[in-house]
Protein backbone atom coordinates (compact mmCIF):
# COMPACT_ATOMS: atom_id res chain seq x y z
CA UNK A 1 0.00 0.00 0.00
CA UNK A 2 1.24 3.60 -0.45
CA UNK A 3 1.03 5.65 2.16
CA UNK A 4 1.05 9.40 1.68
CA UNK A 5 0.86 12.71 3.62
CA UNK A 6 -0.97 15.86 3.15
CA UNK A 7 -0.01 19.78 3.73
CA UNK A 8 -2.00 21.98 4.00
CA UNK A 9 -1.87 25.45 3.72
CA UNK A 10 -4.35 27.08 6.61
CA UNK A 11 -4.12 30.94 4.28
CA UNK A 12 -7.81 30.99 2.60
CA UNK A 13 -9.09 28.38 5.10
CA UNK A 14 -12.76 28.31 3.47
CA UNK A 15 -10.93 26.29 0.15
CA UNK A 16 -8.37 25.00 1.42
CA UNK A 17 -10.83 22.77 4.02
CA UNK A 18 -13.00 21.87 1.29
CA UNK A 19 -9.75 20.50 -0.32
CA UNK A 20 -8.50 18.41 2.28
CA UNK A 21 -11.61 16.38 2.52
CA UNK A 22 -11.26 16.20 -1.41
CA UNK A 23 -7.83 15.07 -0.97
CA UNK A 24 -8.98 12.84 2.08
CA UNK A 25 -11.83 11.18 -0.22
CA UNK A 26 -9.52 10.32 -3.45
CA UNK A 27 -6.81 9.01 -1.17
CA UNK A 28 -9.58 6.61 0.08
CA UNK A 29 -10.66 5.83 -3.56
CA UNK A 30 -7.14 4.89 -4.87
CA UNK A 31 -6.29 2.97 -2.19
CA UNK A 32 -3.95 5.16 -0.20
CA UNK A 33 -3.00 5.35 3.36
CA UNK A 34 -2.85 9.15 4.53
CA UNK A 35 -0.33 8.50 7.32
CA UNK A 36 -0.11 11.98 8.37
CA UNK A 37 -1.61 15.35 7.75
CA UNK A 38 -0.27 18.70 8.59
CA UNK A 39 -1.62 22.14 8.57
CA UNK A 40 0.59 25.35 8.27
CA UNK A 41 0.31 29.21 8.12
CA UNK A 42 0.65 29.27 4.54
CA UNK A 43 1.51 28.09 1.30
CA UNK A 44 5.19 29.40 2.18
CA UNK A 45 5.33 27.59 4.40
CA UNK A 46 4.18 23.87 2.90
CA UNK A 47 8.40 22.86 1.57
CA UNK A 48 9.66 22.58 4.96
CA UNK A 49 6.94 20.18 6.35
CA UNK A 50 7.34 18.41 2.98
CA UNK A 51 11.21 18.21 3.38
CA UNK A 52 10.62 16.67 6.89
CA UNK A 53 7.90 14.54 5.57
CA UNK A 54 9.74 13.13 2.50
CA UNK A 55 12.18 11.72 5.34
CA UNK A 56 10.37 9.50 6.74
CA UNK A 57 10.90 6.19 5.53
CA UNK A 58 6.92 5.38 6.44
CA UNK A 59 6.13 8.35 3.38
CA UNK A 60 6.10 7.26 -0.13
CA UNK A 61 4.88 10.95 -1.35
CA UNK A 62 3.14 13.95 -0.25
CA UNK A 63 0.12 15.89 -1.49
CA UNK A 64 0.03 19.49 -0.91
CA UNK A 65 -3.27 21.90 -1.07
CA UNK A 66 -3.62 25.32 -0.87
CA UNK A 67 -5.05 28.36 -2.72
CA UNK A 68 -2.73 31.40 -3.41
CA UNK A 69 -5.58 33.88 -4.53
CA UNK A 70 -4.72 36.98 -6.00
CA UNK A 71 -4.85 40.20 -4.76
CA UNK A 72 -4.23 44.23 -5.53
CA UNK A 73 -0.46 43.40 -5.29
CA UNK A 74 1.97 40.50 -7.24
CA UNK A 75 2.57 38.89 -3.96
CA UNK A 76 0.25 36.07 -5.13
CA UNK A 77 3.44 35.45 -7.78
CA UNK A 78 5.86 35.45 -5.18
CA UNK A 79 4.28 33.11 -3.54
CA UNK A 80 3.59 30.60 -6.07
CA UNK A 81 6.84 31.16 -8.15
CA UNK A 82 9.03 30.34 -4.84
CA UNK A 83 6.58 27.48 -3.53
CA UNK A 84 6.40 25.44 -6.94
CA UNK A 85 10.43 25.76 -7.12
CA UNK A 86 11.24 24.55 -3.39
CA UNK A 87 8.59 21.34 -4.34
CA UNK A 88 10.00 20.41 -6.94
CA UNK A 89 13.68 20.73 -5.77
CA UNK A 90 12.42 18.62 -2.92
CA UNK A 91 10.69 16.23 -4.85
CA UNK A 92 14.11 15.80 -6.64
CA UNK A 93 15.98 15.83 -3.81
CA UNK A 94 14.28 12.84 -2.43
CA UNK A 95 13.15 11.04 -5.36
CA UNK A 96 9.70 10.80 -4.39
CA UNK A 97 6.46 12.75 -5.65
CA UNK A 98 5.13 15.83 -4.35
CA UNK A 99 1.60 16.55 -5.54
CA UNK A 100 1.16 20.10 -6.89
CA UNK A 101 -2.05 21.26 -5.14
CA UNK A 102 -2.04 24.85 -4.82
CA UNK A 103 -3.21 27.03 -6.80
CA UNK A 104 -2.36 30.33 -7.88
CA UNK A 105 -1.05 32.50 -9.22
CA UNK A 106 -3.35 34.63 -10.34
CA UNK A 107 -6.75 33.04 -9.34
CA UNK A 108 -9.26 34.87 -8.06
CA UNK A 109 -11.49 33.87 -5.47
CA UNK A 110 -14.58 32.89 -7.89
CA UNK A 111 -12.08 30.50 -9.68
CA UNK A 112 -10.26 29.24 -6.98
CA UNK A 113 -14.27 28.50 -5.15
CA UNK A 114 -14.82 26.55 -8.60
CA UNK A 115 -11.66 24.37 -8.53
CA UNK A 116 -10.83 23.10 -5.39
CA UNK A 117 -11.86 20.02 -5.56
CA UNK A 118 -9.93 19.63 -9.07
CA UNK A 119 -6.84 20.98 -7.39
CA UNK A 120 -7.07 18.56 -4.37
CA UNK A 121 -7.83 15.50 -6.26
CA UNK A 122 -4.81 16.38 -8.93
CA UNK A 123 -2.81 16.33 -6.32
CA UNK A 124 -3.54 13.27 -4.69
CA UNK A 125 -3.34 11.51 -7.86
CA UNK A 126 -0.03 13.01 -9.00
CA UNK A 127 1.49 11.76 -6.10
CA UNK A 128 -0.14 8.32 -6.69
CA UNK A 129 1.02 8.10 -10.61
CA UNK A 130 4.74 9.52 -10.20
CA UNK A 131 4.78 6.90 -7.39
CA UNK A 132 3.98 4.21 -9.79
CA UNK A 133 6.54 5.17 -12.29
CA UNK A 134 9.02 5.49 -9.78
CA UNK A 135 8.78 1.88 -8.42
CA UNK A 136 8.94 0.56 -12.16
CA UNK A 137 11.85 2.50 -13.47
Amino acid sequence: MVSIAIVRSEFNEELTSEMLGFARARAKKLGLKVVAEVTVPGAFDIPVVVDRLLRRKDVDGVATIGAVVKGSTKHDELIAYQFAAAITGLAIRYGKPVGLGVMGPGATWNVAKRRTRQYAEQSVEAVARVHGVLKGI
